[in-house]
């Protein structure tokens, strides 16, 4: 969906386009947006930034609209969309075919698991030719009439995009509090239906985050984002009664803090707290007592997170108090602060818990360790504990539908490179796994084709860099093969192998595909998250590169068939890469790409800058500012060659503005000194994730590996 009517935008490219003929002399404050053969060439605005005595030029500043309705803006990345749409027209055939073959793998009609909530089974289930999951459930048994209590289809009617955020049914059953967001920009409106009569509530609140029932299906806890799109507010609301008239409970001051608002398996409280990416603290609300005050846990003290379980008398909490891992404690209800902790599982420096979860006759933690994931389980009666084992040297596991807090199985969902996401259910005591499903793999899809291995690549300071192989066994090693390196590399977050029908119309024309877990992600601990972070950042992109020129030296690929890409904060890492190296790799792929570093983290009144200060550093500091600005893809581009790139942004993107990507590309038409391909694709209708219909997300897919294909010099 676009914001302007495509006559419009005819007329303003033909008006801003009424200037000198190619090969003249062009003014700088023109821009070329209608030439069949070259692409569009932004104006130069002159707007230099001062700041601890450094000035930068921002000469494309002017393609900033924060309202996105600027004509001449919304014009020119029209014209790149034009552009783009002309250069990859001859790829088109193989686009479809493409996502012919992505739909292909796929059983469009297909339910997940049912898992047991209370007095229901539910599940999910899609249909043939339809966009949006529908959201079913059967009473008491699986052989009990279908009840749809959510199609996303009729909700998405009307809307070019569509977006359901929480889906969350009182205990009872019988309500349904639900946001949904119609146009990317995660502005989440929150609405209540009454599921046996289908009736909506009048009352409705925007801008919600989260949710959470109380026990007495009357009252729900609520929280809310401020115009930063930080969560700093929690509300208590009556249902069928005005939001004018709802109950703040907390709010958030401190812009490095974000609020979190959960209910514990067992029923017992209402958790909310405040959370940086270095500290936190937790309030609880026994979810019988809902008009009950808040009361804190423990106050936060710098550079220590806890967060909080809840079964019986007890609290079992996850902290990294002196545990930079992190341990698990317990405290009586009734004293829970940390004068009371009680070590329960200790520290393992080696070990990642990333999470716990807590049932009544056992309890699970989600850990990781050499990258992997681990899932200990410990039987409350006997206290001992034990690993599930997996089969894989690379895989991806992580808890799946466990809503009962009186359960006798743990369910989980398990997936390698080469085997499809699969859901089992673990029953603590036999240690017996049973496969509930497997997804099916459409088009004649054999496991036994393709291999994967887990290989390490050394960095300048000693540190090994796991990176993971895909490829379709047979595919050469001697050099030639094209191979696509994905990296992400920051927040902590952990880049897993896990599988893809998608990757295998890459793999089945000989590509290998290739996961880098380069510092600053979260695959080797909490130590390796902050090796790759504020003014260690630059190992982030270093790492990278070491692992690029090790698949090279290895004979994996060569220089001139080898493609990079990663996305948003791994935007980041592809611009910085290819500043810094461009010789590397043939081709990049940036997508919603963090790439204007500087500029963006000087300015607070935008989404996620000030409690990303943690991640990145203040610029508003001296130290930090020139080390930040040493590796700002935006502001680095210089007079050289770079590859071929593709980047694509979303116009209605709240976390990274559509002009990173747009100024960027800008800056790179007007300094490299070479005729490689520099593409920019703007979703006029949509935000950070991308189109939402899964055939439309297809779509998308099939544009991005047709361009990487077309680079490779493989065009069926």
């Amino acid at each position: 969906m676009t914001l302007r009517s495509a006559a419009a935008v005819a007329a303003l490219i033909t008006s801003l386009s009424a200037g000198p003929l190619l090969g003249e002399e062009r003014d700088s404050n023109t821009m070329n947006l209608m030439d069949d053969k070259n692409p569009p060439v932004a104006k130069v605005v002159p707007h230099p930034v001062t700041i601890h005595g450094d000035t930068r030029a921002d000469d494309y500043f002017w393609i900033r609209d924060d309202k996105r309705q600027d004509p001449e803006v919304l014009g020119y990345l029209e014209a790149e969309n034009n552009y783009t749409a002309r250069v990859m027209k001859p790829t088109e055939a193989m686009q479809q075919r493409i996502f012919e073959e992505i739909k292909g793998r796929v059983k469009e009609t297909d339910l997940t698991v049912p898992y047991l909530d209370n007095d229901y089974f539910y599940y999910s289930r899609t249909e043939a030719g339809k966009q949006y999951a529908i959201y079913c459930r059967k009473t008491r048994s699986l052989d009990a009439p279908e009840e749809i209590y959510c199609d996303q289809n009729e909700m998405a009617k009307g809307h070019d995009y569509f977006s359901l955020g929480v889906k969350n049914v009182s205990p009872n059953g019988q309500l349904m509090a639900f946001s949904t967001d119609t146009n990317g920009s995660e502005s989440y409106r929150l609405q209540f239906r009454d599921l046996t009569t289908g009736k909506l509530y009048p009352e409705a609140m925007s801008e919600v985050d989260n949710v959470a029932w109380a026990n007495d299906n009357r009252h729900l806890f609520y929280t809310t984002r401020d115009p930063a799109k930080r969560t700093y507010r929690v509300w208590r609301h009556e249902l069928d009664t005005p939001a004018a008239n709802d109950v703040l409970l907390y709010q958030e001051d401190d812009a490095l803090y974000d609020i979190y608002l959960a209910k514990t398996r067992s029923d017992g409280f209402i958790l909310f707290g405040s959370a940086s990416s270095t500290t936190s603290e937790c309030r609880v609300i026994p979810a019988d007592q809902p008009l009950t005050a808040p009361r804190l846990v423990e106050p936060r003290q710098e550079d220590i997170e806890y967060y909080v379980d809840h079964r019986g008398d007890t609290f079992y909490i996850r902290t990294n108090q002196d545990a930079k891992n992190f341990k698990i404690v317990t405290a009586p209800v009734a004293t829970p602060d940390a004068s009371h902790w009680t070590e329960l599982l200790a520290h393992r420096p080696a070990v990642k818990i990333e999470d716990i979860d807590i049932f009544q006759d056992f309890w699970v933690s989600v850990e990781r360790s050499r990258g992997l994931g681990q899932l200990r389980v410990t039987s409350f009666r006997e206290g001992i504990s034990h690993d599930i084992e997996f089969p894989d040297a690379a895989y991806a596991v992580s808890p799946s539908g466990n809503a009962e807090f009186v359960t006798s199985a743990y369910r989980f969902s398990y997936q390698a490179p080469t085997t499809p996401n699969s859901v089992y259910d673990y029953d603590p005591t036999s240690r017996q796994r049973t496969l509930r499903k497997q997804v099916e793999v459409l088009g004649g899809f054999d496991p036994a084709n393709y291999q994967s291995e887990r290989i390490y690549a050394r960095a300048y300071d000693g540190a090994e860099i796991p990176i993971t192989i895909i490829s379709r066994k047979g595919t050469p090693r001697d050099g030639t093969a094209p191979l696509l390196l994905y990296g992400y590399g920051s927040y902590g977050l952990s880049s897993e192998a896990s599988f893809s029908s998608a990757r295998i119309s890459l793999l089945d024309r000989g590509v290998i595909w290739a996961i880098a877990n380069i510092r600053g992600g979260g695959e080797l601990g909490e130590e390796w998250h902050d090796q790759g972070k504020t003014y260690l950042k630059r190992n982030t992109f270093t790492d990278f590169i070491t692992a690029g020129e090790y698949l090279v030296a290895r004979r994996f690929t060569s220089t001139d068939r080898m493609a990079a890409m990663g996305g948003s904060a791994g935007g980041l890492l592809i611009g910085a890469v290819a500043n810094m190296r461009p010789d590397l790799f043939h081709c990049l792929v940036a997508k919603v790409p963090f790439v204007d570093v500087m500029n963006t983290m000087l300015d607070p009144t935008l989404p996620l800058t000030v409690g990303e200060y943690l991640e990145w550093g203040d610029p508003n500091v001296a130290p930090s500012y020139h080390y930040m600005r040493s590796y700002c893809p935006y502001t680095n581009v210089a007079p050289q060659r770079y590859p071929a790139m593709l980047i694509t942004t979303g116009l209605n993107d709240p976390r990274v503005g559509y002009w990173e990507g747009a100024k960027w590309v800008a800056r790179l038409r007007a300094n490299k000194l070479d005729d490689n391909l520099l593409l920019m694709r703007t979703n006029m209708g949509a935000g950070h994730a991308g189109q939402s219909g899964r055939y439309d997300a297809w779509k998308e897919v099939a544009f991005d590996y047709a361009f990487l294909l077309s680079q490779f010099g493989i065009s069926s």
